[in-house]
């Protein structure tokens, strides 16, 4: 009886680790229409931007002729990354083949890059290995600065801000000399949010929390990285937090263990509205 026990727990746990282990090759892609959620009858331009978070090439199911597969042939304008990349310097070269799909789909604004608490597991050097090699494959590294594109004559300010996580985030610095304009701000960590009511933004980018990854009973696993937002239930997707919008990325990759449940990895095309008419975009920062 103790034997029928033992191997009954051990094909359950086998099965559920097989599940929670092809979940990580079930990669969604997810479309989100922000016109929609904007009022009023304004000539707009959209501007469509591939949002691509937490890759952690140690522990990814999603190869890269599957990610060309599911985005060849979308109307991507801009790629925006968020983070989290690898941990250790082997898996840099992994990098590669990703940033070949990536300028593949010839975004016409280019890639913009951030980096996250793992990627700041590197030292010194193989962190400028990094950054160098997402810069010879044509991204723009932001690192608490920010780049001013025109789209189709409305200025778009990318904002990159720096990981909060590893308390690297400069909000001010962030924002240095930025005018009237749309603000994207591309950031790892969303809890930043929290810190941001005194700063203007249209729409934030980021990562972080996997969707729980192991959501099961509720995302205890990654619970450590955003304590705060996962008690207001903001674990993943579109969120607004003093009436300004953002977005949680699922991640494409894991961490930890090449496991998910109740969660999947993501890829996410935003169409952002761009309405012709001035806005306020002051600095009001404290």
């Amino acid at each position: 009886m103790l034997l029928f026990f033992v191997i009954s727990v051990f094909i359950i746990i086998f099965i559920t680790f097989f599940i929670a282990y092809k979940n990580t090759k079930n990669v969604t892609l997810n479309k989100i229409n922000l016109s929609n959620e904007i009022a009023g009858h304004q000539p707009r331009t959209h501007l469509n931007i591939l949002h691509i978070s937490d890759m952690h090439l140690e522990n990814i199911s999603v190869s890269p002729e599957l990610l060309y597969k599911k985005l060849a042939g979308e109307p991507i304008d801009l790629i925006a990354l968020t983070g989290d990349y690898l941990d250790k310097k082997r898996s840099i070269p992994r990098l590669q083949p990703y940033l070949n799909v990536l300028n593949s789909l010839n975004p016409k604004y280019g890639i913009y890059a951030v980096f996250g608490n793992h990627d700041y597991r590197l030292n010194d050097k193989d962190f400028e290995s990094l950054r160098n090699l997402l810069e010879e494959n044509g991204c723009k590294t932001l690192q608490n600065e920010n780049e001013t594109i025109m789209v189709k004559g409305i200025p778009v300010h990318i904002i990159g801000i720096d990981d909060h996580h590893t308390k690297r985030s400069n909000i001010r610095s962030s924002y240095s000399g930025l005018k009237e304009g749309y603000n994207l701000v591309l950031t790892h960590d969303p809890n930043i949010v929290l810190h941001m009511k005194n700063w203007s933004f249209d729409y934030l980018l980021s990562g972080h929390f996997h969707g729980g990854q192991i959501y099961w009973p509720k995302p205890y696993h990654l619970a450590k990285l955003g304590r705060t937002m996962m008690k207001m239930n903001m674990i993943k997707g579109l969120h607004y937090y003093d009436d300004k919008p953002f977005y949680i990325s699922e991640g494409l990759g894991q961490t930890s263990i090449n496991i998910r449940v109740g969660s999947r990895p993501e890829l996410t095309i935003h169409q952002l509205s761009l309405i012709h008419a001035k806005q306020e975009k002051a600095q009001t920062a404290v």
